[in-house]
């Protein structure tokens, strides 16, 4: 479980296929003190840590996983968000993350305000129960708050801190990330639905 707070950014430093899992190799200021089983959050996706050598960290994503996050497009130099799993007995910064995410959207406008961010993003239309004005989403990771909500469509404002301290700030239009859903909503749904 995890909070959608981002610890810090890694760089992809090297990818190799494995029949249809890709393992990635990532560097990063937490690697050192990652151990193997871990679970460590990477652009919002929940990834088992298999070894530790030096300041770099190996994870592997299986082809489902790659299917539905936008793992599969990084390269060699690329940053990601890292997070690792909360410890349950401190304050909760952002909100309920699993690491489980839902499906990709794409970014459709960057708007730069003199001084924060807006970001517009388009996703599958079948989600729209699961985003609401002024809810919490997660967006490759990171714990955001949407607006502007429309059936297939969403805005995000971000601080400098959040622009600097994550990938945000290399999101442009037509760049795809990674969605997870607030895990609230997905169960309430799921009781409305089975209540028909």
């Amino acid at each position: 479980m995890f909070t959608g707070i981002i610890e810090c950014i890694g760089i992809v430093e090297k990818i190799e296929k494995n029949g249809t899992n890709t393992d990635f190799w990532i560097s990063s200021p937490i690697s050192t003190a990652l151990k193997a089983d871990q679970s460590v959050a990477h652009n919002g996706v929940c990834l088992t840590v298999e070894a530790v050598q030096d300041n770099w960290h190996l994870v592997t994503a299986i082809a489902e996983t790659l299917q539905k996050t936008n793992l599969g497009q990084l390269t060699p130099g690329n940053k990601i968000n890292l997070e690792r799993c909360m410890v349950m007995n401190g304050r909760l910064d952002g909100h309920l993350v699993q690491g489980h995410v839902d499906c990709t959207a794409i970014c459709t406008e960057v708007s730069n305000l003199n001084g924060s961010w807006e970001f517009s993003f388009l996703f599958p239309s079948a989600f729209a129960p699961l985003v609401i004005e002024k809810g919490s989403i997660c967006v490759n990771g990171i714990s955001l708050t949407c607006f502007a909500v429309t059936e297939n469509s969403f805005k995000v404002a971000i601080i400098p801190y959040t622009y600097t301290h994550t990938n945000m700030g290399l999101i442009a239009i037509n760049t795809e990330v990674n969605l997870e859903f607030d895990i609230i909503g997905k169960y309430i749904l799921r009781m409305e639905t089975l209540k028909k």
